[in-house]
C-alpha cells in the first residue's frame, strides 16, 4: 500500500457496477461520486425516495434504489430489484448506511433500530445478493466499521444473548458499538465461508476514522428533548471542526473495494494515530471478530432472527 494512496490511485471502474448503501450523504456520497468518476455504474441504495432523487443528479449515469435496512421486507424487495436492474451482475456491494446512538426504539420486526439497521439489515442484504456477486467479476463486499467499535470489548461487551436489549438496561452509544462491531464480525465470517466454500468473492471491512459524516447531526435531531438535542447539536458542531471531512474520510472504504491488494479478511483504516484520521492502511480486526466461535454464532443468530437463509451455507 503506499504511504498517502488517494482516489487517484483507484483503477478504471468501467464496467462494474456498484451497490452503495445510504448514497446519499456523507461517506456514501462521497463513494458514489468517485467510483461514479472512475466509470464505474452505480446504483444508490437509499431510504428517502426525495433524497435519492436528489443525489441523481450529483453522479452520473447512477439508478436509485428505495432501501430501508429496518424493515426486513423491504431489504427483500430491494435486493430482488437489485438483481433484476443488474442482471444478477454485481461487482461491487458497499454496506455503508448507519444510525448512531438513536433513543430506544424497534423496528417493525421487533429488533433494536441500531442492531436492525447496521447490522440484520446489511447482512440480510449481502446474503440475498450473493447470487448477483457470483455473476459479477472479482466481485467484492465492503462492509463499514466503526472505531466505536472498541467500545463493546469492553463492561457489558458483545451480548449476543441480548442483542436487542430486552433485558439490560439500554444504553444508546454500546447500542451503537455492538452494531458496528457486529459489522466488523460479519465481514471476516462471511469471509470465512466464503473461502471454505471455495468463491472467489472478497470480503473486507473499513472503517473512516473520526470523519465528519452528518450521522452525530442526525443523531441529535432523534432525541425529542429539545435541551438535549441542543446539547447534542452543539457537541456535534465542535466535533465536526476536529475530524476530518469526508473526502479523506472515504478513502478506506474505497480503497478495500478497488484496491488489487485486498485480500478476504481485510479490514482497512485511517493510518494515523489511533486510526482517528490520515490515508488508509490495513489494520487489526479485534478480537472478536477474529474469534471464529463468535463468527458462527453471530451468523447462526443473524439467520434466526431475519429469516433470510444464509450464503454460502
Amino acid at each position: 500500500m503506499r504511504s498517502r494512496w488517494t482516489e487517484t490511485d483507484i483503477p478504471d471502474q468501467s464496467g462494474r457496477t456498484v451497490l452503495i448503501t445510504g448514497a446519499n450523504s456523507g461517506l456514501g456520497l462521497r463513494s458514489a461520486k468517485v467510483l461514479a468518476a472512475k466509470g464505474a455504474r452505480v446504483v444508490l441504495a437509499c431510504r428517502s425516495r426525495a433524497r435519492g432523487e436528489a443525489v441523481l443528479r450529483m453522479v452520473p449515469g447512477a439508478r436509485l434504489i428505495l432501501l430501508d435496512l429496518a424493515d426486513l421486507a423491504a431489504v427483500r424487495q430491494a435486493a430482488a430489484q437489485v438483481r433484476e436492474l443488474t442482471g444478477d451482475s454485481l461487482d461491487i456491494l458497499m454496506n455503508n448506511a448507519g444510525v448512531m446512538a438513536t433513543p430506544k426504539a424497534f423496528t417493525e420486526d421487533g429488533f433494536e433500530l441500531q442492531f436492525a439497521t447496521n447490522h440484520l439489515g446489511h447482512a440480510a442484504l449481502t446474503w440475498l445478493l450473493m447470487p448477483a456477486l457470483r455473476g459479477g467479476r472479482n466481485a467484492r463486499v465492503v462492509t463499514l466499521s466503526s472505531l466505536a467499535a472498541r467500545g463493546a470489548t469492553r463492561g457489558r461487551g458483545f451480548d449476543l444473548g441480548d442483542p436487542n436489549f430486552r433485558l439490560g438496561r439500554y444504553n444508546p452509544a454500546l447500542a451503537y458499538s455492538r452494531s458496528k462491531l457486529a459489522n466488523q464480525v460479519f465481514a471476516l465470517e462471511l469471509d470465512r465461508r466464503l473461502r471454505a466454500a471455495g468463491e472467489d468473492i472478497v470480503s473486507a471491512a473499513a472503517h473512516p476514522g473520526y470523519t465528519t459524516t452528518g450521522l452525530t447531526t442526525a443523531m441529535a435531531h432523534s432525541y425529542a428533548n429539545p435541551v438535549l438535542r441542543a446539547g447534542m447539536l452543539a457537541g456535534s458542531r465542535i466535533g465536526d471542526l476536529l475530524a476530518q471531512n469526508v473526502d479523506i474520510g472515504a478513502l478506506p472504504q474505497l480503497y478495500a473495494a478497488t484496491a488489487p491488494e485486498v485480500n478476504g479478511g481485510d479490514y482497512v483504516g485511517p493510518g494515523g494515530p489511533g486510526g482517528l484520521r490520515g490515508h488508509p492502511t490495513f489494520t487489526a480486526p479485534l478480537t472478536p471478530a477474529l474469534d471464529q466461535r463468535t463468527g458462527a454464532e453471530l451468523w447462526e443468530l443473524t439467520e434466526k432472527l431475519t429469516g433470510v437463509t444464509p450464503d454460502p451455507t
